[in-house]
């Protein structure tokens, strides 16, 4: 028997049938070393990248204990931001899919209060949410976890990066002393170290070392002064002429003034970071995972949960403060096999540092010269895909199918000619090749959607600035 296979673990059918029709086969090394203990019900702390297949690993433990005839909430996971909560959300989702009527619930702040206090009266099985709005309904008395099973803390270092060390204490005084508590974390600092000596009991210790890179992945490294950095991503942009790019910055500002950079110089770009409105967060993420954004310049905290499916080129504008981030920065590209380049910009005196990171990723790191004169030879390059946004959502019944077919139906629009589409509450979005951009556009506008027409209007890479 095949020692990796989900098979050879204790679960229950359904979940067992469902990893199969899902593709799921072989264990990852996180799930293979946690499973055993997390469906044993002890704890249990996994050091893992996101991307290593952890969310499955324990999903399943969670799903495996569940009483889904009890309409109690039994499991709490916290997430650091809303877009991984949404991911987590979703992928449980999909784990479930084969146990008739379990209940799963996003509290996440950034949406309405008074909505969230009714769902949770009708009673559910799993929450998902972010410790600001999770420690809001404690205190406020609308949500209690007397019967709580399990607790799940993903992404635990940027949870505490972002300054919710807080929350996570107040919330933890709520829970039931027995009970399961499962940690994740991408890396393991000393107030990580503290949190689970205080909350965990005798936990397992499941550490993934990451300190190679898939060969699949091209690293540059490129020497320039301070003042040079703007012009030296110009010219590898142009060079490269990735469709997505993932650009890393420090700070909040620098993003906002490297993406104001490249939007003067022609390019589609637009950052993410915490000072943005949820609602342009949600946007500019739907628009870079469409295709329809090429840069996206954002700092680490608020780029963990981004789950791009194809990211050809990540760019570190300025070398990350720790070698355990740039790894996990550079793993975001070459995803799934696929060839993805990575470059980064560092200072003479961050020599030192990135000679520890060569000896850290064992590999021999030679600088590159920057190609010359690149921007005389090409222009910048705009992405194929538009974004669409409609005034309709779920709350009018909309479905991603009713607009596929509103848009296809004539058979003037192909339907490869779509590209994702994302219905959200009050709001869809579809992205369009940008050839057909206009046609797509009067179509929606002018037809029938779900029986009535509804507001429509073309984003552009600048809408959100």
């Amino acid at each position: 028997m095949n020692p990796n296979a989900f098979s050879t673990l204790k679960i229950k059918t359904e979940l067992l049938g469902n990893l199969e029709t899902l593709g799921y086969q072989n264990m990852t090394p996180i799930q293979k070393q946690s499973l055993p203990t997390i469906l044993s019900g002890d704890d249990i702390i996994g050091q893992a990248q996101t991307g290593s297949g952890k969310t499955v690993a324990f999903g399943l433990g969670v799903l495996n204990k569940l009483e889904h005839q009890t309409l109690q909430i039994q499991a709490l996971i916290l997430c650091p931001t809303r877009e991984l909560a949404n991911q987590v959300t979703c992928e449980i989702r999909q784990l479930a899919r084969m146990i008739k009527n379990i209940k799963i619930i996003t509290l996440c702040g950034g949406m309405p209060f008074k909505a969230q206090k009714k769902s949770l009266e009708y009673g559910n099985h799993i929450i998902v949410g972010t410790p600001g709005r999770i420690a809001d309904h404690l205190r406020r008395g609308s949500l209690a976890l007397p019967y709580l099973q399990t607790f799940v803390l993903d992404e635990a270092d940027r949870m505490l990066d972002m300054g919710f060390q807080e929350e996570v204490s107040e919330i933890i005084t709520y829970l039931p002393a027995q009970r399961q508590n499962l940690l994740f974390s991408a890396t393991f600092p000393d107030k990580i170290e503290h949190m689970s000596q205080h909350m965990m009991s005798k936990p397992l210790r499941v550490n993934i070392e990451t300190t190679t890179i898939p060969k699949n992945i091209q690293q540059h490294f490129y020497q320039v002064l301070d003042h040079q950095r703007s012009h030296a991503l110009h010219l590898l942009l142009l060079q490269h002429q990735p469709k997505t790019t993932l650009v890393f910055c420090h700070t909040k500002i620098e993003c906002d003034d490297v993406a104001d950079e490249l939007t003067y110089l022609g390019f589609s770009a637009l950052p993410l970071h915490g000072d943005l409105e949820q609602h342009t967060r949600d946007q500019t993420l739907i628009q870079f995972s469409n295709k329809s954004i090429s840069i996206l310049v954002a700092t680490d905290i608020a780029a963990r949960g981004l789950d791009v499916e194809q990211l050809d080129m990540v760019i570190n504008y300025r070398i990350a403060y720790d070698l355990d981030t740039h790894v996990h920065r550079i793993g975001r590209t070459g995803r799934a096999g696929q060839q993805g380049t990575a470059c980064t910009l560092y200072e003479k005196k961050e020599r030192d540092r990135l000679t520890q990171l060569a000896k850290h990723l064992q590999i021999n790191m030679k600088d590159s010269s920057l190609p010359a004169n690149a921007e005389k030879k090409q222009n910048a390059f705009s992405p194929s895909m538009v974004t669409l946004q409609i005034r309709a959502g779920k709350k009018q019944k909309v479905r991603a199918g009713d607009i596929l077919g509103a848009l296809t139906k004539e058979g003037d629009i192909l339907g490869n000619h779509v590209g994702k589409i994302h219905v959200l509450a009050q709001w869809s979005y579809v992205a369009i090749h940008s050839s057909i951009a206009s046609i797509a556009f009067r179509k929606l506008q002018k037809g029938l959607l779900k029986g009535r027409t509804y507001r429509v209007r073309i984003m552009s890479h600048s809408h959100l600035k």
